[in-house]
């Protein structure tokens, strides 16, 4: 290809879905996405940069239930009537030769509102309220959330979901023993404190089928005390992968961690040893992320993979 990047106008192919090359814009929460009247304003948005070349499009996080509200009366898809208003979103940005993934992102104790729950009641210090602890019903009930939320997803055109396992939202909570003192079979061991993470990607491939991509985004380093050490974080990606992830995108540090991870201090690709050190051991793309914010620097990493983030998110090979 006749191109200074060619690894990154390089197709590449997850489960049903091909990308007509590997950039990726990542997930970022607009605000256009608490208001059905806001969605013309939001389908514009992504239009253009669908139109501007770009493969794949990371919406900003819609909850599974009310529960998992980022706010008051947040994004959340959890109703057909919801669905069929993105319709126009997702044609769209496929009539510009792109593609469009939901994020399912719960917020958990991060809730900004008095109905918050988490794994257990413990508050977070980024915000004023204090979550109930989920009974084991409760948290069973949201783990079918989830997946009943990806199959609407697929219902309103959707070409993949991304599960947002990090930065500290509630599937975090689950996994961290910062967060989940629990003692029935959603914590205690590491093990046990996987299992919600691991039913909600198992639960989510029974409802949108075989091929239909499900993105995972791992929190690679927590970054707070308290957090999963790196055999928890390599334990949990087998076994995601085995219940039916398709890509690994990438976390580094929750959002109460006190270490900068985005920030212009920060050197490019600061954290890409660690998602060297994931892709390594599994079989499926795995996505870079944190200041990989050139074409060069994303040309530069190489790896069978999709690298993504924020500032420029990029699949590469």
């Amino acid at each position: 290809m006749n191109t200074p990047y060619p690894h990154l106008f390089q197709p590449i192919t997850l489960g049903s879905l091909t990308l007509r090359n590997r950039l990726v814009m990542g997930s970022m929460h607009t605000g256009l996405e608490d208001r059905a009247r806001d969605l013309p304003k939001l389908t514009a948005y992504f239009t253009e940069r669908a139109r501007g070349g770009v493969g794949l499009i990371i919406t900003g996080g819609y909850a599974p239930n009310k529960r998992g509200w980022l706010k008051p009366f947040a994004s959340e898809l959890t109703s057909r009537t919801q669905a069929n208003k993105h319709r126009p979103m997702t044609d769209a940005v496929h009539e510009e030769g792109g593609a469009i993934a939901l994020q399912l992102l719960h917020a958990g104790r991060y809730g900004y509102h008095p109905l918050s729950v988490s794994a257990s009641a413990r508050k977070s210090p980024i915000t004023p309220f204090k979550p109930t602890a989920l009974s084991t019903k409760a948290v069973d009930a949201t783990a079918t959330a989830y997946a009943e939320s990806a199959a609407l997803a697929v219902r309103a055109g959707y070409d993949a979901v991304e599960v947002m396992g990090s930065e500290g939202y509630l599937i975090n909570q689950f996994l961290a023993e910062r967060t989940n003192d629990r003692t029935d079979q959603w914590g205690g061991s590491a093990r046990n404190r996987m299992r919600f993470a691991e039913e909600v990607v198992r639960r989510t491939r029974e409802l949108v089928g075989p091929d239909f991509p499900i993105i995972y985004r791992i929190s690679l380093l927590d970054l707070v005390e308290g957090g999963q050490r790196w055999s928890e974080v390599e334990e949990l990606a087998h076994r995601l992968e085995a219940v039916g992830v398709t890509a690994f995108n990438t976390g580094i540090g929750w959002h109460e961690a006190r270490v900068p991870t985005i920030i212009t201090q920060v050197p490019p690709a600061a954290w890409r040893s660690a998602t060297a050190r994931l892709k390594a051991t599994v079989s499926v793309p795995v996505c870079a992320s944190n200041r990989i914010n050139t074409p060069e620097l994303a040309e530069d990493i190489r790896g069978k993979t999709v690298l993504v983030r924020e500032d420029l998110n990029v699949p590469m090979k």
